[in-house]
């Protein structure tokens, strides 16, 4: 069996600053965000984003991942917890962030963003689904290197069955890994040659919602069940409930039949977006 490597945290220090692995991971996706966004934009005219505004787009959508991803560790996960530590929200680096969460606060900056520029909503997050993936990939390794998130217990025959010694002696799924191949490289490589073609106003987005939703929802039968808002464990994990939704207005998105993406910014199409990612 394999045993976690009990990674230090802290990546390194410069003086009394402490720079920790996960911060880098955060780092690391949104480089990749700007990286494969000014690649997307170059190929992809149609959509209208060009290099300032592909930097205001990550400007807000770290702010929505950082401010929603916490809120929604401390609200769908963890209430109890902070409730007693309240300090302790604000600690991100600590890790506990909470994708659903992030999503919201996502799709709340980027309605924040497309009101401000008079650009259609379902136009920006259609060209910056593809963009996400390598985000969560590098999230869930930050989540490896910390040591959180493990998976439920597994047959020592497992390859690559794993002992999180801070954890037990069991030998348990390493599902943090699981998350960073599935809803990281997998979504990522699939969605990518997807969105490649021209595709019909908001299918991009629905593809990523329905391949995130049924990515996570299978890997949560490989991790430990998050205890939940009522302090107990489920036999339908807090992720997939999470999902759900998301596979559901996916579903609906693919089927809507809108003009192009690139052919609408704004006006009836990107107005009903509003309303629609607002819900």
């Amino acid at each position: 069996m394999l045993i976690h490597p009990q990674f230090d945290p802290v990546a390194f220090s410069l003086g009394p600053l402490s720079v920790r692995w996960y911060g880098l991971m955060y780092l690391a996706g949104f480089a990749a965000f700007l990286l494969l966004g000014r690649w997307r934009a170059r190929q992809r005219p149609e959509f209208g984003i060009d290099a300032h505004a592909l930097d205001d787009l990550l400007f807000w959508g770290v702010i929505g991942v950082i401010v929603g991803g916490r809120l929604g560790q401390v609200l769908f996960y963890e209430p109890t917890y902070y409730l007693a530590r309240p300090l302790e929200i604000l600690a991100v680096w600590h890790g506990g962030m909470s994708f659903h969460g992030g999503f919201l606060g996502v799709v709340l900056a980027m309605l924040f963003y497309a009101r401000r520029r008079g650009l259609g909503f379902w136009q920006i997050t259609d060209f910056i689904a593809p963009l996400v993936p390598p985000g969560l990939m590098f999230g869930r390794l930050g989540n490896f290197i910390n040591g959180e998130l493990w998976g439920r217990i597994a047959d020592p025959s497992l390859p690559w069955a794993m002992v999180f010694p801070h954890v037990d002696a069991l030998p348990r799924h390493p599902s943090p890994l699981y998350q960073a191949l599935g809803e990281g490289l997998l979504l990522f490589i699939v969605l990518w040659f997807y969105a490649r073609r021209p595709r019909p106003l908001g299918h991009v987005s629905g593809f990523f919602l329905v391949g995130y939703g049924v990515l996570r929802s299978v890997a949560e039968f490989f991790r430990e069940p998050d205890a939940g808002i009522l302090g107990q464990s489920y036999v339908v994990s807090m992720g997939q409930w999470l999902s759900l939704p998301m596979i559901a207005f996916g579903l609906w998105l693919l089927t809507r039949r809108w003009p192009l993406a690139g052919e609408s910014q704004s006006g009836r199409h990107g107005g009903s977006g509003r309303r629609g990612g607002g819900s």
